[in-house]
C-alpha cells in the first residue's frame, strides 16, 4: 500500500480496481510537474475561474466580534461558486491525457458536481453525476444548473441517499467502465493516489493566501480555519502551513443537531478507524461496528467518514478539530450576510461560526484566516425553511 498517512490512507480495493488506479498514478506523476500541464492548469484557473481569490479583511465582522481580525479566503468567488472547481480543473486535465472521453462525478451539495459539469462542457467530454435523492431535493437548484450544462445526474437510491451513496454508485460504475471513463473524485478521500491529487490541485488556497497575509499583515495567521466533510478545502487551506507550527490548523466538523445525539456527522470527534471507500480512515460507526447514516444541515458535510490526510494530523496533533451544530452554523451565516453583505455556504457556516467564538478569544494584534469554501445561493431556500420553522 501507498499514500499511507500514519495508520491511515492505502488502497483497499479489489484488484480489477487497483490497475486502473496505478493508471492514474503514473499520469498523475508524469504531468503533476509538467511545464506544459502547468501552464495549461494555470491558464484556465486565472482566465476561467478567475484566481487568484481575494484574501478579504472582514473588518464589520471583526468589530462585531472582538479579538482576532478576521479574513476570507473567498472561494466563493470562483467560477462555479466554490472551491471545488480548482481540483476538477486539474483531473479533467489528466483525463483528457489519458484519453477518456467520458467523466463520471459523486456529489453532495451540488457544488462538485456543478465543477464538473462545466470542465465537462469546457473539454467536450460527456460527463454523469451521482447524487443522493435526498441531497438531489434539498439542492434542486444545483441539479437543475448540472442539467444545463449537459450532464446526466443519477439519483442514488440507497441508505440515507445522501453523499455517501453517491459515492458507492460513482465508484461501482467507475469499476465497470474504467477503460474509457475517468472518476473525478471531489473531495481527499478515497483510495491512493486520490487524496494526494485532491490536495496537490487545492493547495492553491493556502498558497496564495500565505503570500496574500504576508502582503497584508507582514506575518503569518495565529490560525486557519475550513470546514471538513471529505476535506477537500480544508486539506487545501492547510496544506502551504503545515511546515509552519505556529500557525494552529483547524478543521470544523457538522454538529448537526449536537454530537451527543445520532444527528450529527462529527467524524474525528465521535469516528474511529476502519474501511471506507477503499481508504482507511475515521468513521462514524453503529453499535455493529458499520457505517452508520450520519446527518447535517449542510448536505456537503454529511459523510461519515474524512480524508486519511485529516485523520493522520488529528492523530499527530498537527490539526485540531471543532464540530459546530446547525444553528451556530445557520445563526454564523446570517451574520457575515448582514454584517460584510456575503452570503456563504452552509458548509463554510460551520468554519465561520467556529471563528467567531475563536476570534473573541484572541489579542486584536492576532490574524486568523476562515476559507468561505463556497456561496450560499444554493442554501437559500433551504436556511428561508430552517429558520421558518425555528420561528414558528
Amino acid at each position: 500500500m501507498k499514500d499511507v498517512f500514519g495508520s491511515f490512507g492505502g488502497a483497499y480495493v479489489p484488484e480489477a480496481q487497483l490497475k486502473a488506479l496505478k493508471e492514474l498514478e503514473e499520469v498523475f506523476l508524469e504531468y503533476k510537474d509538467d511545464e506544459d500541464f502547468k501552464k495549461e492548469l494555470n491558464y484556465y484557473l486565472k482566465d476561467y475561474v478567475g484566481r487568484q481569490t481575494p484574501l478579504y479583511y472582514a473588518e464589520n465582522l471583526t468589530r462585531k466580534c472582538g479579538g482576532a481580525k478576521i479574513y476570507l479566503k473567498r472561494e466563493d468567488l470562483n467560477h462555479t461558486g466554490a472551491h471545488k472547481i480548482n481540483n476538477v480543473l486539474g483531473q479533467i486535465l489528466l483525463a483528457k491525457r489519458m484519453g477518456k472521453k467520458h467523466v463520471i462525478a459523486e456529489t453532495g451539495a451540488g457544488q462538485h458536481g456543478v465543477a464538473t459539469a462545466t470542465v465537462a462542457a469546457l473539454m467536450g467530454m460527456e460527463c454523469t453525476v451521482y447524487m443522493g435523492k435526498e441531497d438531489m431535493k434539498r439542492q434542486a437548484l444545483n441539479v437543475f444548473r448540472m442539467e444545463m450544462l449537459g450532464a446526466k445526474v443519477v439519483p442514488a437510491l440507497s441508505g440515507t441517499q445522501t453523499l455517501k451513496e453517491a459515492v458507492d454508485e460513482a465508484i461501482a460504475a467507475w469499476v465497470n467502465s474504467s477503460e474509457d471513463t475517468f472518476y473525478v473524485l471531489g473531495s481527499a478521500v478515497g483510495p491512493h493516489p486520490y487524496p494526494t491529487i485532491v490536495k496537490h490541485f487545492q493547495q492553491i488556497i493556502s498558497e496564495e493566501s500565505r503570500t496574500q497575509i504576508l502582503e497584508k499583515e507582514g506575518k503569518l495567521p495565529k490560525a486557519i480555519i475550513a470546514c471538513v466533510g471529505g476535506g477537500s478545502n480544508a486539506i487545501g487551506s492547510f496544506a502551504a502551513y503545515i511546515e509552519d507550527r505556529d500557525v494552529s490548523l483547524i478543521g470544523v466538523e457538522a454538529a448537526g443537531k449536537g454530537v451527543d445525539t445520532p444527528y450529527h456527522a462529527a467524524t474525528i470527534a465521535k469516528g474511529e478507524p476502519t474501511i471506507l471507500h477503499g481508504m482507511k480512515t475515521l468513521c462514524v460507526l453503529d453499535e455493529n461496528k458499520e457505517v452508520a447514516p450520519v446527518y447535517s444541515i449542510s448536505p456537503g458535510l454529511d459523510y461519515p467518514g474524512v480524508g486519511p490526510e485529516h485523520a493522520y494530523l488529528n492523530e499527530v496533533g498537527r490539526a485540531t478539530y471543532e464540530s459546530i451544530t446547525d444553528d451556530e452554523a445557520v445563526e454564523a451565516l446570517m451574520t457575515l450576510c448582514k454584517t460584510e453583505g456575503i452570503l456563504p455556504a452552509i458548509e463554510s457556516s460551520h468554519a465561520l461560526a467556529y471563528a467567531i467564538q475563536y476570534a473573541a478569544t484572541c489579542k486584536p494584534s492576532d490574524v486568523i484566516i476562515v476559507t468561505v469554501s463556497g456561496r450560499g445561493d444554493k442554501d437559500v431556500e433551504a436556511v428561508a425553511e430552517y429558520v421558518g420553522v425555528k420561528n414558528k
